[in-house]
């Protein structure tokens, strides 16, 4: 087998998929992308047995099919370090010996047989929908963030996709914040829920292009595919219920706040410099239409407030919230201006985008601290 490709191109694809391995494994194999060329047509896979990922692309001079499996470190550190060029790679089906060539040398490494590589999970009795892959990469972006890390809790250690006729949405929380996504452009088959890991969503979202090119996703009991035009991606689901987040969302929250984004982040970001480095608790004081912004680490004598103009419809109020929780969630929201709902200092508080974009809802809720905790 024998082929020739630019070591750019062969890079760029190969970090789209080497997310997938993980540093420890007991298979070698797992160490490996699996090479397969049919043609022209180059495909590359890793795996960690959880997830599975595909890239194709097309090279030159192709002389002869077949199957490989090259260790994944050494190749990628070697590509890392060559300048753009041609390189030639000459295969040895007999003893699995790989022999790159460039215009600056020759270098040789042993395989793996590709008969030992894993199978990926056979896509049976799935029920299958479409979305453009600019509107997957937006949901993904939104929701990734607020995902859990507590394994203790695993159904809230991935991102929850609830289908409906109508529309799809994309739940995460931690808890402490959750983030709900709706896209009212997608039409599902069916009325069904099912968790992703964390894992195979940050490889999409690295992944993914963010234009208008279809994605076919296919879903079982067990297994979610997603398959597009030069890529593909098999993981299994997290077996666990999704909490009933719908729950603590507030029904009425009758205060509305809008301010600057932009500046309402700026100043969260310099105040929340002399909050207490446990709590990170800032709080807001609103007073007619001027928001005060403060925080104070009382073991250290550190104080900090700034005062903001805003637009406010409500009873004055004082609420506090986890600064870092709060700047990461308005930074994933988008256009100039946020607007928190709000109805108790005990109550969450919802924040969203004015400009709201076509066929999409974004809902960012974020739970209160006690004042003075």
């Amino acid at each position: 087998m024998r082929f020739i490709v630019t070591s750019t191109a062969l890079l760029k694809n190969l970090q789209q998929i080497s997310g997938v391995i993980s540093a420890n494994t007991v298979l070698s194999v797992l160490e490996d992308f699996l090479f397969e060329l049919v043609g022209n047509t180059l495909t590359l896979t890793a795996t960690d047995l959880e997830t599975m990922m595909r890239v194709q692309m097309e090279v030159n001079d192709a002389d002869g099919n077949g199957r490989i499996c090259i260790p994944s470190k050494i190749l990628t550190e070697y590509l890392k370090n060559l300048p753009e060029q041609p390189i030639t790679f000459n295969i040895n089906d007999q003893d699995l010996s790989i022999e790159m060539s460039s215009d600056v040398g020759k270098y040789r490494i042993g395989g793996e047989r590709a008969d030992d590589f894993p199978k990926e999970p056979a896509p049976g009795d799935t029920t299958q929908f479409t979305m453009p892959s600019i509107a997957l990469l937006e949901c993904i972006n939104k929701t990734l963030f607020a995902v859990s890390s507590d394994t203790l809790r695993p159904a809230m250690t991935g991102v929850c996709f609830e289908l409906a006729p109508d529309h799809i949405t994309f739940v995460s929380t931690d808890a402490h914040r959750l983030v709900q996504a709706t896209r009212t452009d997608i039409e599902c088959p069916a009325i069904d829920v099912f968790v992703v890991p964390k894992k195979p969503l940050q490889q999409l979202r690295s992944s993914l292009p963010p234009d208008e090119s279809i994605l076919q996703l296919a879903y079982n009991s067990s297994h979610l595919f997603v398959k597009g035009p030069k890529l593909s991606l098999s993981c299994r689901l997290i077996d666990a219920r999704f909490p009933d987040y719908k729950a603590v969302i507030p029904v009425d929250n009758p205060y509305k706040l809008t301010i600057s984004r932009a500046d309402f982040v700026s100043a969260l970001r310099r105040v929340s410099i002399f909050a207490n480095k446990t709590t990170n608790q800032v709080v807001l004081d609103i007073i007619g239409n001027s928001l005060q912004i403060s925080a104070q680490d009382i073991d250290f004598s550190y104080e900090g407030k700034e005062l903001l103009s805003c637009q406010y419809s409500g009873e004055d109020m004082k609420i506090a919230f986890n600064a870092k929780l709060m700047l990461e969630l308005v930074n994933n929201i988008d256009g100039g201006e946020v607007q928190l709902e709000l109805s108790t200092p005990t109550r969450a508080g919802i924040f969203r985008s004015i400009d709201k974009a076509e066929n999409e809802d974004i809902l960012m809720l974020l739970m209160p601290l006690m004042v003075g905790v």
